[in-house]
């Protein structure tokens, strides 16, 4: 059975290193370490690389349009809805939690909004990283649009390695 691995972020180089794009900071690590740096093709309005039976995918749709590269590759490769990981930001768990389930609410979040509505389900995998909720004068889309503070990336790389496990795990098996 196929898998599609989804990293959410935003294209343009001012959200790079930014919390909203905490899936395709991933993606950078789980691709290093399974070796598949430097072969990605360009389809499904996204970039997508094929390792074994999972293609993994970076929609290159803004974030509340990622349901667009979601359903064409999924058609495309023929994945089912439970089979499909959305690997994604989430302001609900504390910074540097990562937690992984099936199904659920959107939480506010506009990637699985949209992922939700392509689909037409909301029974897909979503692996959450954790960012933390803003402080309380800031908005939430200040806040997942900013950088992380020196001390969370500081932290970051750990967090890295264990969520880029969770997603290898998922990968493989």
């Amino acid at each position: 059975m196929p898998k599609l691995i989804v990293f959410l972020g935003n294209p343009g180089i001012q959200y790079r290193q930014t919390r909203h794009n905490a899936g395709w900071i991933l993606c950078d690590r789980v691709t290093e370490r399974l070796g598949l740096e430097g072969r990605w093709q360009t389809k499904f309005h996204g970039q997508f690389i094929k390792s074994g039976n999972s293609v993994l995918l970076k929609p290159q749709t803004f974030m509340n349009e990622s349901g667009i590269s979601v359903q064409e590759a999924s058609r495309f490769f023929n994945v089912a809805p439970a089979d499909v990981l959305v690997v994604h930001d989430d302001i609900e768990l504390e910074f540097g939690a990562v937690r992984i389930q099936l199904g659920g609410g959107m939480g506010g979040h506009n990637g699985l909004r949209s992922v939700k509505q392509h689909l037409g389900t909301d029974q897909f995998r979503r692996l959450r990283i954790g960012v933390g909720r803003p402080p309380a004068r800031i908005q939430v889309a200040d806040f997942v649009l900013g950088r992380f503070t020196e001390i969370e990336e500081k932290q970051l790389q750990g967090i890295l390695d264990n969520a880029a496990e969770t997603a290898i795990q998922y990968i493989c098996n």
